[in-house]
């Protein structure tokens, strides 16, 4: 199935019709589709070079909306919020989350989470959800949300317009464990600037 929808993905990138595919499939990848926009975002950004900035602005601004929605089930809907998180084998980690939060603790170290999840290959979907569980700061959500996707869906869009199918078969082979280390340097760059300005500003 999972092959099929990755296939499906592919053909809707060249409808006509490819910015509203885009646009849902980003909504929907951000609270429980398992196929990520990028799959769309790059060889739509091939086909229109010149239209990167709107690619890309369409698939972060519907992949937040789409948190926002993930969020709300979290919220509101515990049950099947739930079953999602057991799906992806979170639930403990959900527990030991608001035990912390509780206390106090967790609350930077659910920052840098949620920015890898909306970065790297981390399911997203299971991120958003579980901030409503926990009942996250919504605003820090919002804005994270924003950093972390707009920030990796430009890199696709721009790269994929700049460089064509070479892009495209580096992704397909290397693309997880790029944005993963790109998300780690991005987290250790901004606890470095932090610690800085802290304890020297």
């Amino acid at each position: 199935m999972f092959i099929q929808l990755y296939n499906k993905c592919l053909k809707l990138a060249a409808h006509k019709y490819s910015n509203y595919f885009l646009a849902t499939v980003s909504f929907l990848e951000s609270s429980f589709f398992p196929i990520p926009p990028d799959i769309m975002i790059a060889p739509m950004a091939i086909a229109k070079k010149n239209d990167f900035i709107k690619i890309f602005l369409i698939a972060t601004i519907f992949s937040v909306l789409g948190g926002i929605f993930g969020y709300i089930l979290g919220t509101f809907f515990f049950d099947f919020a739930m079953g999602i998180v057991e799906f992806y084998n979170y639930e403990e980690k959900v527990i030991n989350l608001k035990s912390a939060l509780t206390k106090g603790d967790g609350f930077y170290a659910w920052l840098v989470i949620l920015f890898l999840a909306g970065f790297t290959p981390l399911p997203y979907k299971v991120f958003t959800i579980v901030s409503g569980l926990i009942n996250f700061n919504f605003p820090i959500f919002i804005l994270i949300s924003l950093i972390s996707r707009g920030l990796r869906f430009l890199i696709v869009s721009y790269l994929a317009s700049k460089f064509g199918d070479a892009f495209t078969n580096f992704m397909n082979q290397y693309g997880q464990k790029w944005f993963t280390i790109i998300g780690f340097i991005i987290v250790f760059i901004a606890i470095i600037f932090y610690v800085t300005i802290k304890f020297y500003g």
